[in-house]
């Protein structure tokens, strides 16, 4: 309940009491309060609330009445009979002086409607009154959401009466309150009265059951967690009013799974929803998971008025470690064959309580004894979880056969706090090393011998062997072989490797390097399966003086006369100190033109100085000899020939006939390689020419082949268009037009003939056509030819139809169809085409048949 007066002077300063105050508080705000739990009785409760201001001390009070709210089954006819006024108070002074009434503003208390009534509707809440209605006809009306504003027409005030009635159910959680403005107009629609404030609540009413957040929630806590651990928060939100009983909630906990240890291990605060354990013994190597259902009731959980839900909790027991691994076995056992590396020889299998795959589960290997070498590592499988016993180094069986090694195994994370297990499992792995077969091995490897050039074949060199490593096992002696030798120089017993020359050693090989020479050799056993090894033999060759020394260059040039003619020279010797340089150069005694005509000077220990002795010298090739000695004990010499140039040369030295002179050098093969050239050149040619003559030779013959079906002498031909062929075409129709313009011969040029013709006669003079334009001109010179071509050997024997320009219509030759040959009468006889079979019928029929 609240009170509240307002003052057409404004707002003062208003302090509130009650006649009651043991029952009835009042505040500041004018909110009435019980400060007592009581049973309201049938009769109304009647008590005085007062209100003075603190300023003037007037003073006001009002008689408050409290009755029981029924429950609500819907208003009656009675009821909505009976609606409120609402009227105007009045102001009360305490003085000796008479009551005075002053007219104030409208205070209209909050209206409370409870959410979702049946009806009837329009329900009436209250009417609306001024105190002028008695003078004045007012017309009453209602603004603001749920009146004319949306949601509209929910609220509606008779405009006479000024009765406002709701026309549906409220829904509190959609709309808690509307806030609506009363107007009093008069028919003229003037203000009569101050617009006033309607404040109308919905009341609350637990329509709304509680909604969790979510139907299934997920949490996790410890294993071997204290009473008390927070676990998880669970939620649930009612729609009713948050600070009405209708939608304070209280959680409480219906059901656990499973049961194990305790059907109570969890606990839940009602108010909050936090859940927390409340018992020890969570233990995820028992129980892993923990499923609850949890209720919401709000009523503050009443379960007789209160709307409930659940929703289940699934609360994961996580791991810590608190089980240590613990191998399977005291003792392991593991094999590997000698000189192995990176062989698995043994599987450590523990076991682990823990979730598998995390830091609590996964293990780690350590050896802590029987490994003083490190031979041996141990590796975890991630999958498995297993230690993979591995070899890192070789291991001899002739030394070691076999190893004892002391294992431990603990988690990557430490133990829980208060685990009474010890924090690691120990065992022991015993290997065994297996004998097998090894390589022989030379001793030493390489084998460096020093030996002088030029030792000479089948001589013994040295010994090289090789030992084998298995002492323990039986086997006959080993065998050699020669696996590498370039220069093919050795050899080597196969059964005490004695190495033996085939052939003269010599340092200046291609295949000796800084003085070194390499063979490489094998030895092997016939132990299961064989077995051999390599080793390499290093002779270092000393030198000897077996090598004279040569000049370089083999050829030079010079000037023929004295100035400039000095040609530098070098000594080579493919042998090295002492048996090389310095050396000496000298010319030989024979023959003397040598010396007569050269001088050579040494000018250092390797390089010499050749040079004219004569003024001149006839240019030309020359060859010099020079005998060169070097310095070894004893010397080596030997006499080289220089090929010497000399030519005519200019001012500067350089040769003016370079030609000459080198083609007069050139050697008897190189002349022969140029004649051999020459001839091979020409014959191609001559090659060439013959069969471009002969191709040309059958080009010619094919043309004057005919066809034998082309001859026309013993065949007809037949053609498909009036007219003979293109062959039959070939003639001057300018002779039918001018024939006095054209010359005979020009009639039938020669090489213009059919290729059926014989051209062995001359040809055959044909009349010329006179230029005047006489009548009957054509047929005469028709006549004059068709007697010629009948006289003519060369024509073919049969009349073939020619084909003539179009010369107009209207001549007066008249018809040629009389016109037959003059000599078709028994001057030849053409009986025999009758002979010649059914091809030549109707010519036998045109010429044979006599005079018809």
């Amino acid at each position: 309940l609240t009170v509240r007066f307002r003052s057409c002077h404004g707002n003062k300063k208003i302090h509130f009491g009650s006649s009651e105050p043991e029952d009835f508080r009042v505040d500041e705000d004018g909110v009435v309060y019980a400060e007592r739990s009581f049973q309201l009785s049938a009769e109304p409760t009647e008590f005085v609330v007062s209100a003075q201001d603190k300023e003037t001390q007037e003073e006001w009070q009002m008689r408050v009445k409290l009755t029981p709210e029924p429950a609500f089954t819907g208003p009656s006819e009675k009821d909505q009979k009976k609606v409120e006024d609402i009227v105007f108070p009045w102001q009360q002074y305490k003085q000796s002086s008479p009551l005075k009434r002053q007219k104030r503003d409208w205070v209209i208390p909050p209206i409370n409607l409870p959410e979702n009534s049946r009806g009837p509707f329009p329900q009436e809440l209250v009417r609306i009154r001024s105190d002028r209605d008695k003078s004045l006809s007012l017309r009453y009306s209602v603004t603001g959401p749920g009146a004319d504003q949306p949601p509209t027409g929910i609220f509606i005030i008779n405009p006479i009466s000024g009765q406002l009635s709701v026309t549906k159910p409220l829904d509190r959680e959609q709309i808690a309150s509307f806030h609506l403005r009363a107007h009093a107009v008069d028919v003229n629609g003037n203000q009569v009265e101050n617009p006033i404030d309607i404040v109308i609540n919905v009341i609350d009413m637990n329509d709304n059951r509680p909604e969790f957040l979510h139907q299934v929630w997920n949490g996790t806590v410890p294993e071997g967690s204290k009473p008390g651990t927070y676990v998880m928060t669970v939620t649930a939100i009612d729609a009713d009013d948050p600070n009405a009983l209708n939608g304070m909630l209280r959680y409480r906990i219906l059901s656990q799974a499973p049961s194990s240890p305790s059907p109570n291990m969890f606990t839940i605060n009602n108010e909050t929803g936090d859940i927390i354990t409340v018992a020890a013994g969570l233990d995820r190597e028992k129980v892993q998971q923990y499923t609850l259902i949890i209720q919401a009731t709000d009523m503050e959980g009443n379960p007789t008025y209160g709307l409930s839900n659940t929703a289940t909790a699934v609360i994961t027991v996580t791991d810590v470690n608190d089980n240590p691994p613990e191998f399977t076995a005291m003792t392991f056992y593991g094999e590997v064959p000698e000189n192995r590396v990176d062989v698995i020889v043994a599987n450590l299998t523990v076991t682990d309580k823990d979730q598998p795959h995390t830091p609590a589960w996964n293990a780690m290997y350590r050896m802590t004894g029987g490994d003083p070498t490190g031979r041996f590592t141990i590796l975890t499988d991630p999958n498995s979880n297993d230690g993979l016993v591995t070899v890192v180094k070789p291991i001899d069986f002739e030394t070691n056969r076999m190893f004892v090694l002391t294992v431990a195994a603990e988690n990557q994370v430490p133990l829980a706090k208060g685990i009474q297990h010890p924090p690691q499992s120990t065992a022991t792995v015993s290997i065994t090393v297996i004998d097998v077969n090894e390589s022989p091995y030379f001793v030493p490897n390489p084998k460096l011998v020093r030996q002088e050039e030029g030792l000479l074949a089948g001589n013994v060199l040295t010994t090289f062997t090789a030992q084998d490593p298995d002492r323990y096992m039986q086997q006959t002696s080993l065998r050699y072989s020669k696996l590498s030798d370039p220069a093919n120089w050795l050899k080597i017993d196969p059964v005490n490797g004695q190495i033996t020359t085939t052939a003269v050693l010599d340092r200046e090989s291609i295949y000796v390097q800084n003085n070194m020479y390499n063979a490489t050799f094998l030895a092997s056993d016939n132990g299961i399966p064989p077995m051999s090894g390599t080793g390499t033999l290093q002779i270092y060759l000393l030198d000897i003086n077996d090598n004279a020394p040569q000049v370089n260059p083999k050829e030079a040039t010079t000037c023929e006369t004295l100035q400039p003619n000095a040609i530098n020279i070098t000594a080579v010797d493919p042998d090295i100190d002492p048996n090389a340089g310095p050396f000496a150069f000298e010319l030989p005694d024979t023959p003397a033109s040598i010396k007569r005509n050269w001088t050579i000077v040494r000018i250092s220990g390797d390089h010499a100085q050749l040079s004219l002795r004569i003024r001149f010298l006839e240019a030309g090739i020359y060859d010099v000899p020079i005998v060169i000695t070097d310095s070894g004990n004893p010397h080596a010499s030997s006499t080289s020939v220089l090929k010497v140039k000399v030519c005519q040369c200019d001012i500067n030295g350089d040769c003016t006939d370079v030609d000459r002179i080198v083609g007069a050098g050139l050697g008897t093969g190189a002349i022969i390689a140029i004649l051999l050239c020459i001839i091979i050149l020409l014959i191609l040619v001559l090659m060439f020419v013959v069969w471009m003559k002969r191709r040309d030779k059958e080009r010619q013959a094919k043309q004057l082949l005919i066809d034998p079906e082309d001859d026309v002498r013993d065949n007809i031909l037949k053609y498909d268009e009036e007219g003979g062929g293109e062959e039959d075409q070939d003639y001057d129709l300018s002779q039918l037009q001018q024939p006095d313009t054209v010359e005979p011969d020009a009639i039938k040029p020669v090489g213009i003939r059919r290729l059926d013709e014989r051209p062995i006669h001359a040809e055959p003079q044909y009349p010329v056509r006179s230029a005047a334009p006489h009548p009957g001109d054509i047929g005469d010179f028709i006549n004059e030819g068709l007697k010629a071509a009948d006289n003519d050997p060369t024509a073919p024997p049969y009349d073939s139809l020619l084909v003539f320009d179009y010369e107009g219509s209207g001549s007066t030759a008249g018809s040629l169809s009389s016109l037959n040959s003059s000599s078709s009468g028994g001057e030849q006889d053409y009986d025999y085409l009758n002979d010649w079979g059914p091809r030549f019928k109707k010519l036998a029929d045109m010429y044979g048949g006599g005079d018809d």
